[in-house]
């Protein structure tokens, strides 16, 4: 697998000679380039939305089997079900038609490392407390659950029969699934 880790950081931001954003916006212009508008909506085909940690070394679509146009993808640190991964899963749900929700978080996530003590660090720091909970978690098991729960008992969403929770192990690849209703 080829990845940007082997790629020399020059200075904070900079990756060969430029930003890494203009590294970006250099990859972007070779995509555009080749790129064929695929003639696709923003229904997913499969009407899944799958909802994810930002960690950087998830590849959803390739663990998961997945084609562009196939699912909703909405990731945050930890992969926890918030106020607004409700609110993109509502309109996914309501406005574009998917029906399953799977949830995805990993093994050794940085959520496990921090407390939500950061919150207090931040107030420290920049003088704001911030409105927005860490939702740091000791037990990535549990927390799925309480993502399947929060999920579930939305009264934003419709389809809540099939959603499906797992934890992805970042050394194997590897999905486990969840059972909503054992405790670890």
């Amino acid at each position: 697998m080829t990845t940007s880790a082997s790629v020399p950081v020059e200075s904070e931001g900079a990756i060969g000679g430029g930003t890494v954003t203009d590294r970006l916006v250099e990859a972007n212009e070779r995509y555009a380039a080749q790129f064929a508008d695929p003639g696709m909506d923003a229904r997913p085909v499969l009407r899944v939305a799958v909802v994810a940690c930002m960690d950087a070394r998830l590849d959803l679509h390739a663990a998961l089997g997945l084609e562009l146009g196939d699912c909703h993808t909405i990731r945050n640190a930890g992969g926890v079900v918030t106020d607004d991964v409700i609110r993109s899963l509502t309109i996914s749900q309501r406005k574009l038609g998917t029906r399953s929700i799977v949830l995805i978080h990993h093994t050794g996530c940085g959520l496990e490392s921090i407390t939500e003590d950061f919150r207090n660090e931040l107030e420290m720091e920049v003088g704001q407390r911030p409105a927005w909970a860490v939702e740091a978690f000791r037990d990535v098991d549990q927390d799925v659950r309480q993502s399947m729960q929060r999920v579930r008992t939305s009264p934003f969403l419709q389809h809540t029969d099939d959603v499906r929770g797992f934890v992805f192990d970042v050394k194997t690849g590897l999905l486990r699934e969840i059972d909503p209703g054992q405790p670890a």
